[in-house]
């Protein structure tokens, strides 16, 4: 296992500073490559399954430890906690922290069982490591999940006690409020943990980047970039969707809205006009635009031959079920816009704010999702690759170079 190392960010007394580097050393890497040769960049410099599990180590055995999972992904860590006064049951992947300290979301979740938690925050860890790496920040991979119901199982000691779990990494994992929690309970886990990512909605901004990047792929396909009446299918209407869904409203998009949470569909509808449809179908509604915004998983075997969007591109993590469905869109003729690249905005936006800059220059750089994106897929169709692929093959390059 690597030791975790803080070359991009170094922790003093609990405050980062960070280092800027440019991403076109790793585009000179790739220019000019066929595809295949970017499907085998992409293998060479391979940091695990992602997108998707393969279930198999390395040398093709199905794995059957912990350690054969994290070895056949690249994870450097994965520490489990219990807390018997607050009944807390939580974890922490590190999976590469090459470029900097690992930042993630802390996830609650009430999960079937401690495997089912494990692999998601295994695959969310992953997600984040490329996500970084592709927008060229100073950060690393990481995740944290509590595995209880949010609704009954949340408490103030609960929090506090995963908060001195997080700090016996001494600022190695740099946590984020994610599904089940809020920037409320990170200040809370702040009490116990230095640093936190607890000031700032950073949802706004991966809204953003996913509107810009729709924007790219509106181009890509024959469009001006123009939003009007072009019908938007918004899965999941949590702070992400919510913020996407105004952003789109002021770009007149035709909008459909989809969610678990009746109630919460339903006021960011009247909110911008949307229509609410069914969350057991939004995945093959018909639109131009599917936007995923809430849980991964959405494109998979059942629902890869129903699609009827022509664009893919959302806030979600890991929206391909595996990777195999990131050729078979290109099949498809759906344009995919890989999900660690075009929702990379609200990662800018807090490594900006670990930088103690403005909101004004963060916009600017998350405005230039839209531009990662189109180069994106302008690298993938010369090359005769996928988007993922040669979304893959940056990020890899970018580790490997450091």
């Amino acid at each position: 296992m690597r030791t975790a190392r803080a070359e991009a960010i170094e922790i003093r007394g609990g405050q980062p500073g960070i280092r800027q580097r440019s991403l076109q050393r790793s585009w000179d890497h790739l220019s000019g490559r066929k595809g295949t040769d970017i499907a085998r960049w992409a293998e060479e410099y391979k940091v695990g399954p992602t997108p998707g599990v393969s279930g198999r180590c390395d040398d093709g055995r199905m794995t059957s430890t912990i350690f054969d999972r994290l070895r056949s992904g690249g994870f450097e860590q994965a520490l489990f906690s219990h807390d018997a006064e607050t009944g807390l049951r939580s974890l922490v992947v590190s999976h590469d922290t090459t470029l900097g300290p690992a930042l993630g979301g802390v996830r609650m979740h009430p999960y079937e069982d401690e495997t089912a938690a494990l692999e998601d925050g295994l695959r969310l860890a992953q997600a984040m490591t490329l996500k970084a790496a592709a927008a060229g920040l100073d950060l690393g991979g990481g995740w944290s999940v509590i595995i209880g119901d949010p609704s009954r199982d949340k408490t103030e000691a609960l929090l506090r006690a995963h908060g001195r779990f997080i700090a016996t990494l001494g600022g190695r994992f740099i946590p984020v409020n994610d599904v089940g929690t809020t920037q409320a309970d990170l200040k809370v886990i702040g009490n116990e943990a230095s640093p936190v990512c607890a000031d700032g909605d950073p949802s706004p901004m991966t809204a953003l980047g996913v509107l810009e990047g729709i924007r790219a792929c509106l181009r890509a396909t024959g469009g001006d970039g123009s939003l009007q009446g072009v019908r938007v299918c918004i899965q999941g209407a949590g702070n992400v969707g919510a913020a996407l869904a105004r952003l789109l409203a002021a770009e007149s998009a035709e909008l459909l809205v989809s969610d678990t949470d009746a109630r919460r569909a339903d006021a960011v509808a009247q909110t911008v006009g949307a229509r609410v449809i069914d969350p057991a179908t939004a995945a093959v509604a018909e639109c131009d635009v599917l936007a995923p915004c809430a849980l991964g998983d959405v494109v998979n075997d059942r629902t890869l031959p129903e699609l009827r969007c022509r664009i893919i591109a959302g806030g979600a993590n890991n929206v391909l079920a595996g990777p195999e469905h990131a050729a078979a869109l290109e099949t498809r003729g759906i344009l995919y816009a890989p999900d660690f690249c075009i929702n990379a905005g609200g990662l800018i936006f807090l490594e900006e704010r670990l930088l103690g800059h403005d909101n004004a220059r963060a916009e600017h750089r998350v405005r230039q999702v839209g531009e990662r994106v189109a180069t994106v897929i302008e690298h993938a169709r010369r090359s005769g690759a996928s988007p993922t692929e040669a979304a893959l093959a940056l990020a890899r390059a970018r580790l490997r170079s450091r």
